[in-house]
């Protein structure tokens, strides 16, 4: 039995979420295991009508369970960066979701702006840390609205966390993946201090891991190779701001933001799963949003549990649906409602 906890969100986001539960819970019958999920009112509504995002005793009881299902944040009616850094930060911090971890894969029948490539060389994993670097909130401003203002956004990475990210992407390179290439992400020849903290510990843990073989590459080569040669990679790991930048191009290459997945990971402890696309609050309502993502975010979930048989099955019904049944990912275009996807892939599974 796995306790989750259910945040539908905003816009799109519950359309989105009722689809990936619907397909855990065609998953629970064939597999035989079950989850237990209450839904918390958390965004931008609740947000407009009391002015809470995340009260001190929700983040409590969110501690007791297994995991987060996510649908979207983001409200056409709050201003951005409300909602997320009070929610969605809020509870990567608090709740220390040390990894994001991002899967680009491409499934057969999907399009991808790279000419020529297919799925065998879009299948890669991109390993980002969390808690620490730009997003740590460290900084401030002197003389602030006068023509002399000075703003210093501080990069913090501490030792303990980047080694249990690097750690994290060593292991996850050894026991999920075939090729075992792990690929640091950074930018030595400009940021001295932190590249060359994150260089180090790459170096000193690899040497436990010999099976893994080691490479390195500048960000700004890795996002032309990336689209150049995404076959090279098998899993990237990098810093809190270089890979929130890497995965959205990733989330382009694997055929945009409705097939795209992410997990905010903690192993051992609650982690938070979630489509990584917006709310798309112009699509509320509407049935067409696409909920692949959602579902795809339910799978990672049940991996993350330990439940690796219906994780894959999920996986590969999601590529059979992509493959023989919908013209296109986009909204509105599917050939489908969003319903019906969800339909598809629980027929598939």
């Amino acid at each position: 039995m796995y306790k989750v906890a259910v945040i539908p969100g905003d816009g799109t986001g519950p359309e989105q979420v009722n689809e990936g539960l619907k397909v855990l819970e065609a998953a629970q019958e064939k597999f035989n295991f079950k989850m237990e999920t209450v839904e918390y009112d958390l965004g931008g509504e609740r947000y407009l009508r009391s002015g809470d995002i995340l009260l001190e005793h929700e983040l409590e009881e969110l501690k007791n369970f297994d995991a987060i299902f996510l649908g979207a944040i983001g409200h056409p009616d709050v201003k951005p960066g409300i909602l997320e850094k009070g929610l969605l930060l809020e509870l990567r911090f608090k709740l220390d979701q040390y990894i994001n971890l991002r899967p680009v894969k491409l499934y057969p029948g999907v399009y991808t702006p790279i000419k020529d490539k297919e799925p065998q060389d879009i299948d890669f994993v991109i390993v980002r840390e969390n808690t620490e670097s730009l997003y740590s909130g460290a900084g401030g401003f002197m003389r602030k609205d006068t023509p002399q203002e000075i703003a210093v956004q501080e990069s913090i990475n501490t030792r303990y966390g980047v080694e249990r990210c690097l750690r994290y992407a060593y292991d996850y390179c050894r026991t999920k993946r075939q090729r075992k290439k792990l690929t640091l992400c950074g930018k030595t020849n400009v940021l001295t201090y932190s590249a060359d903290l994150w260089m180090r510990v790459f170096e000193e843990l690899g040497l436990s891991y010999p099976e893994v073989e080691r490479d390195y590459a500048h960000v700004d080569a890795i996002v032309m190779w990336m689209v150049k040669n995404p076959e090279w990679f098998d899993v990237i790991v990098t810093d809190n701001m270089f890979g929130d930048i890497i995965t959205d191009l990733g989330a382009m290459i694997q055929g945009g933001m409705g097939i795209a997945a992410g997990g905010n990971i903690h192993p051992g402890r609650v982690s938070m799963f979630e489509p990584i696309g917006g709310s798309a609050p112009k699509y509320t309502g509407q049935g067409i949003i696409n909920p692949l993502a959602s579902i795809c975010a339910g799978a990672m979930m049940l991996d993350f549990f330990g439940e690796t048989e219906a994780a894959e099955s999920i996986e590969q019904a999601v590529g059979d649906v992509c493959k023989n049944k919908l013209e296109s990912l986009n909204a509105g275009a599917m050939g489908y409602s969003t319903s019906e996807v969800g339909d598809l892939v629980v027929e598939s599974l």
